[in-house]
This record gives C-alpha cells, sequence and structure tokens, in this order.
C-alpha cells in the first residue's frame, strides 16, 4: 500500500495564524512538529516510511520537503507536484499516474490518501482501522473513513452508513450529506448511523481507474497519458473533489466507521480538542496571563497577553494582526480572509516571518523608501545570484560568517562587520559556516517590494522574477 498526503491547502480557517505564505499542515499546534510531520509519523505505523508521498504544489515544495526531512533525510524527496491546484479529483489521478508510471505499482495496489492537517489519537488504533481499509480496498470497495461524531457539529459533511459492505466493519455508504445546520447535526447525532466524512479513502488503483472511466470521462480520458504530459495540461483537468467526482455515485463507495480521536482543526472553536483546556476551560498558548477568564481561547506568538473578566472567547494574536471572535463563531473567519483579499491586504498572504528554503527573514520596520530585515540563512546554504533594480541594501552580520559576492568580488564578512549592495548590482549571499547565520539587512530606495528581484542562478531551481 502507497500512503499519500494531500498538502496543498491554503488553510485559511486557522488565520491570522494559518496564512497562505504558510498555512495550517505547516503550522505546530500542538507541540514541536507540524501537523505535517504528524501525519507522516502516523502513516509510518501503517505502511514503510518510503511508501509515504506528499502531493503538494510549487509554493510549498520547500516546506514540506523540510517536513519530511526532519521525520527521515531519506523521503525529503517523496514528493508529488501539482503545476496548479484542480481540488482533490485531479490530484487523486495525478497521483495514480505516478504510481504507475514512477513506482512501477501494479494495478492492484492499494492507495491510501489523507489530509495533512488533522489530529488523530492513538495511532496504533488508527493504524488498525487503516489495514481493515486496505483489505476492504483489495476486495472492490472504495473505502473512506466515518468518524464517530461527539456532537452536532455543523462544520463537516456527514456519510449515513448502509448494510454490510463483506469485509469486516465496512459498511455501504447510504447517502452522503453537506454540512447540516445544527437542528439536522442535532438529528443525525441520534439518528447513530451518520458519520463525520474525514477525507481519508482506500481504493485500488484499478478500482478508482474504473470510476473515473463511469463517472468522470474527463479525468479518465486523461490517465492514460504519460505522467510529464497529464502536468503539462493538469490546467485544463476539471476542478472538482472525489467526492463530487466519484464518491457521491459510485456503487462501491464503502464507510469504515471509526471510533477514535480526531480533528480537522476546522476553526478555533476546535482548538480544545486539540489542546487540553485548564481548570477554567481556558486553552492558554504563549505568555498569557488570564484573572477570572473562563472558556476563552488565547493564543499568542510573543508578547504578554493578560487578560480580565473575560468569558466565551477566542483570542489569537501575532505580530501583525489580531484576531478577537466569540466562541461559536470561528467559522466566519472566512468571511474575514475573503474582505482582506478584496483589500488586497498581506496579513492574509504572508507574515512578518518568511519561510525560504535556504532559511528565513523577519521584518523588522517598514516604512516609505526603506525596510529593515533579519535574516538567518541556514548552515552551507546560499540566497539565489540576483540584483535589485530598486533598491540598495545594507548588511550588518550579527553571528557567523558570511560569503558575499558583490559584483566580480568575493569576500568573507564576520560578526560585527558590514558591507553595501548597491542598486542594480549583482550579489549573492551565502553560509560556509556550521552555525546559522543571523544579519540585519537595510533596504533603501524607491521600491523595496518582494518582487524587485531578477534572479541569474539559483540552487533550489526557483526561476528568474522581475
Amino acid at each position: 500500500m502507497k500512503a499519500v498526503i494531500l498538502a496543498g491547502g491554503s488553510g485559511t480557517r486557522l488565520w491570522p495564524v494559518s496564512r497562505y505564505g504558510l498555512p495550517k499542515q505547516f503550522i505546530k499546534l500542538n507541540g514541536g512538529k507540524s501537523l505535517l510531520c504528524q501525519t507522516v509519523e502516523r502513516l509510518a505505523a501503517v505502511v514503510p516510511l518510503h511508501d509515504i508521498f506528499v502531493i503538494t504544489n510549487s509554493d510549498y515544495r520547500f516546506h514540506v520537503q523540510a517536513d519530511l526531512r526532519s521525520v527521515s533525510p531519506a523521503i525529503e524527496n517523496n514528493v508529488i507536484l501539482e503545476p496548479v491546484g484542480r481540488n482533490t479529483a485531479p490530484a487523486i489521478a495525478l497521483v495514480m499516474r505516478y504510481c504507475l508510471e514512477q513506482l512501477k505499482c501494479a494495478k492492484d495496489e492499494v492507495v491510501f490518501i489523507c489530509p495533512s492537517d488533522h489530529i488523530i489519537e492513538p495511532i496504533e488504533k488508527f493504524a488498525r482501522y487503516a489495514r481493515q481499509a486496505e483489505a476492504a480496498a483489495k476486495a472492490g470497495s472504495i473505502v473512506t473513513f466515518g468518524i464517530k461524531p461527539s456532537r452536532p457539529e455543523t462544520g463537516y459533511g456527514y456519510i449515513k452508513k448502509g448494510g454490510k459492505a463483506g469485509a469486516d466493519g465496512v459498511c455501504r455508504v447510504e447517502r452522503f450529506a453537506e454540512k447540516p445546520d445544527l437542528k439536522t447535526a442535532e438529528k443525525y447525532v441520534k439518528d447513530g448511523s451518520y458519520y463525520w466524512n474525514s477525507g481519508m479513502f482506500a481504493f485500488t488503483i484499478a478500482t478508482m481507474l474504473a470510476e473515473f472511466k463511469a463517472y468522470c470521462p474527463e479525468i479518465s480520458r486523461r490517465m492514460p497519458q504519460k505522467l510529464a504530459k497529464m502536468i503539462a495540461d493538469f490546467k485544463n483537468m476539471p476542478s472538482i473533489s472525489i467526492d463530487y467526482a466519484v464518491m457521491e455515485r459510485s456503487k462501491r463507495a464503502a464507510v469504515l466507521p471509526i471510533d477514535i480521536l480526531w480533528s480537522d482543526v476546522g476553526s478555533w472553536d476546535s482548538l480544545p480538542e486539540v489542546i487540553a483546556p485548564d481548570g477554567d476551560g481556558n486553552v492558554k498558548v504563549g505568555d498569557v496571563l488570564a484573572l477570572d477568564t473562563k472558556k476563552t481561547i488565547i493564543m499568542g506568538e510573543g508578547r504578554l497577553i493578560s487578560t480580565i473578566g473575560l468569558k466565551d472567547l477566542i483570542i489569537i494574536d501575532t505580530t501583525d494582526a489580531l484576531l478577537i471572535a466569540k466562541r461559536g463563531e470561528a467559522q466566519r473567519v472566512k468571511e474575514v480572509v475573503d474582505i482582506l483579499k478584496e483589500r488586497k491586504r498581506k496579513e492574509v498572504v504572508e507574515h512578518m516571518t518568511t519561510y525560504r528554503p535556504w532559511g528565513s527573514y523577519t521584518i523588522l520596520e517598514e516604512g516609505p523608501r526603506y525596510k529593515i530585515k533579519r535574516i538567518v540563512v541556514k548552515p552551507t546554504q546560499k540566497l539565489s545570484h540576483q540584483l535589485h533594480y530598486h533598491r540598495s541594501e545594507h548588511w550588518i552580520i550579527v553571528k557567523g560568517t558570511a560569503k558575499v559576492t558583490i559584483g566580480k568580488t568575493t569576500s568573507l564578512v564576520h560578526e560585527n562587520e558590514s558591507t553595501y549592495v548597491p542598486k542594480s548590482t549583482m550579489h549573492r549571499l551565502e553560509n560556509p559556516g556550521k552555525v546559522p547565520l543571523e544579519m540585519i539587512e537595510v533596504q533603501n530606495g524607491e521600491y523595496v517590494g518582494e518582487d524587485d528581484i531578477e534572479r541569474f542562478d539559483d540552487v533550489y531551481g526557483r526561476g528568474a522574477k522581475k
């Protein structure tokens, strides 16, 4: 069985922590590991590490590789890249083409698809369920996991189970139900035959190929293409979920009801499922002082947050954005994000700290004609050979040693030393040492946007940008 993790989502429901530049799957919500890392480690209890792959887009490629490397350097290149986002059905089609062509899988190979940003515990119980799903998939079913609901949730889709489907514990799908209102959700929970739709699937390649042919010919006719041709033509794929394309119409759809701790962390309201509340019902992350405060979610990134006399609130504080909402209203964060997108606010796209394959930079201050950054370059890594047409740069080394190329001159710059890069001058910054290089960069010019860059050489394969 091959396990494939879907990790291309932009994850804005947890804004302002999750943003397009660093979405939910890469965030460390409940400990020292990202949700993607936790997903990989969970799947490692089901299949060998080398059989775990991640499908994502080029914007997140280096985030994914860094997370995979942190689990095992041997799998950092187990990445399938979508050229554009076209929803889950085309993504699964691309996965199958990759398995057939690159991995030389037979058509009876089972593929297990799961999201990258869910919390599932305990791992041992999940592994047993996954093996049940594998057995049912080998028997010809497309198996989805149905989570036993613990409450009437309006943020999830539901699956109604029917009779037994032959395999142990697996049932036919009687119907899929969209996200309900509260009254309907209460009926579903009381009924006992409805389960939350987890977004996890198991199937053989042959079974899914047959179902695409029956129910989604636009995808099916592209399946015989070579992988390179499918990637080139991917933008013309229909943008459709696997639920709509296949599952809601297939006679092979089956559900494995599972009773396990599960959360898709779909909103800030669900954070208490991930982080245990204290005696007053508060979830506190960061430097928090809560007086006479109850049933409140408080998360901060750095500065002290103090509260007095609050109840049933959500307070999420980041360097450049603050969210305050009533408990129970967190689904409306999407409305905030949509408005920010319309206004082209950068807070919906990027954080003050931006991560790159070579390290990261943090914007310390910005104003007309200037920007100040703290830059961290990982050991042995280098930025692209580049130039800027509208700004000059002053570099001050705080820690480590920098190898600096400015024009045709290359030199070493040490701690407490500085250098200057004029406008329209080709330059490159490298860290030749064994410790992270930290420096302050002061930009000055008529335009200090990140898109004022032309790359001439880049070890990470990023193309030239203007």
